[in-house]
């Protein structure tokens, strides 16, 4: 009795304070890990899906892609009836030199004038007030025109384009239509004489610089007869340059010789 009383007190000593199963236990063995890692089951890899391709329409159902070549456009068709030129210059939307500006400046006067005054395109006054030769510049162009014995009531005045450009220059593709549109204006207007205003009216009537064409009278070659010219700078540019004045009555006195 006092060898089992022994026995117990040392395994109470050795920690042992509770039954245990019969099933050995390993003492001696490390503990596992707290948090053991997850055994991953393995998967069988899955083949990828792919959508079985739609069958094709059937022709009629398909859609047709047709690239259009650019259609070319041909000349732009100049009346042939002065009034109908008139009206025309006035709203086609055709018209060269009509897509600069919403605001059209049409010419005034009538066909068989016996002088013409000829522009390249509105000056920045004329499309503020609607009409050529406007404001401080057309007050000095009536002086000149009453010192050759004319008034604007004698004449018709004509811009070459009915818009401004943008910083009153056009490109090439622009100044080739307008060519073929002055031509045809002055066949239907059909003027004695011409002035031809500014320098951008003479390099394309004349193809010269307002230089070399000022002081001389000019021959305007129109279906097989000629219209008698003479070239000066723009009254805004007379106002803003005195100093030339000179030249241009050299210029208008020409136009006064025969009469």
């Amino acid at each position: 009795m006092l060898l089992a009383e022994s026995y117990c007190d040392w395994w109470l000593l050795a920690g042992v304070d509770a039954l245990v199963g019969e099933t050995p236990s390993g003492w001696l063995a490390a503990p596992p890990a707290n948090d053991p890692a997850p055994v991953r089951a393995k998967v069988a890899p899955v083949a990828p899906v792919y959508e079985a391709e739609a069958p094709p329409l059937p022709a009629a159902l398909q859609r047709q892609q047709v690239v259009e070549a650019p259609v070319a456009k041909g000349p732009v068709e100049l009346p042939e009836d002065w009034t109908a030129f008139q009206a025309w210059l006035a709203a086609h939307p055709d018209v060269p030199g009509s897509q600069w500006d919403a605001r059209r400046v049409l010419p005034v006067g009538r066909a068989g004038a016996p002088l013409m005054l000829l522009t390249a395109w509105a000056e920045i006054d004329d499309q503020r007030d609607g009409e050529l030769f406007a404001g401080p510049a057309g007050k000095l162009l009536d002086a000149m025109l009453r010192a050759i014995g004319m008034a604007r009531g004698d004449c018709y005045m004509a811009s070459l384009a009915v818009t401004r450009p943008p910083g009153g220059r056009c490109d090439e593709a622009a100044a080739a239509d307008l060519d073929r549109l002055l031509w045809h204006h002055l066949r239907l207007a059909r003027p004695g004489r011409l002035i031809l205003i500014g320098s951008d009216i003479v390099r394309v009537a004349k193809d010269m610089a307002l230089p070399d064409a000022r002081g001389r009278l000019l021959d305007i070659n129109q279906h097989g007869g000629k219209v008698e010219a003479v070239a000066i700078a723009h009254p805004a540019m007379l106002l803003a340059r005195p100093a030339q004045k000179a030249a241009a009555w050299d210029s208008l006195k020409l136009l006064n010789r025969g009469r």
